[in-house]
């Protein structure tokens, strides 16, 4: 029975960790109290993109969305593209969502 070494050990476990980031797209969620970038941002969300795990944090946490005023809505969507939102690992891309029209409870985790 063979030891393994400490660089073995070590990639083992980083490749168990990229593994536990499931392939699907999970988010996005509210920032809570303590976590990184509370009171900067209002929401988060995770998942992989072309195999890479990925984290974004977007959304003015003092802002208020007003996606239910249809001028509001359209202009913000204008603004941004949303027409073509980009990839999942792009703060855009769930902006963009968020502002679809869909109620906010629906989309959030």
């Amino acid at each position: 029975m063979s030891k393994k070494s400490s660089a073995d050990v070590r990639r083992a476990y980083n490749q168990a960790k990229r593994d536990a980031v499931p392939d699907a797209t999970v988010g996005p969620r509210r920032i809570r109290e303590g976590e990184p970038g509370h009171g900067e941002k209002k929401f988060v969300a995770t998942g992989k993109h072309e195999g890479k795990p990925y984290t974004v944090r977007f959304g003015d946490a003092n802002m208020e969305i007003r996606r239910d005023d249809p001028g509001a809505r359209k202009n913000f969507r204008a603004r941004h593209s949303c027409d073509e939102p980009g990839p999942p690992n792009k703060a855009r891309y769930w902006s963009c969502k968020m502002w679809s029209g869909k109620p906010v409870s629906k989309i959030t985790k």
